[in-house]
């Protein structure tokens, strides 16, 4: 496997530990989500950083078995380009 896809993939796995540590010690409830601000933004900042490397990923290696990679990446294009559409209800499930 290419290097780079490694660095890509551990880069998400990475993300998603960081979102599942942010959870540890409390339920993924939504109604606590949305009250918590700082834990919004770096779950929107981890789901960033899984859509910018499932792109490259694709991009690189446009075969590579990625689940729901379409959905990832478009969930990261709206949180960064529709940053005002984005709602709790959109990133809460996905937890």
């Amino acid at each position: 496997m290419d290097e780079e896809l490694k660095v890509w993939l551990y880069d998400m796995l990475q993300s998603i530990n960081e979102i599942e540590g942010y959870f540890e010690d409390r339920p993924k409830e939504l109604e606590a989500y949305r009250k918590d601000t700082r834990t919004k933004r770096a779950v929107e900042r981890n789901l960033e950083i899984i859509g910018e490397a499932a792109n490259r990923i694709l991009k690189a290696s446009p075969g590579f078995p990625l689940p729901d990679a379409k959905q990832i990446i478009s969930t990261r294009n709206r949180i960064i380009h529709g940053y005002d559409t984005v709602s709790d209800d959109l990133i809460g499930p996905s937890l």
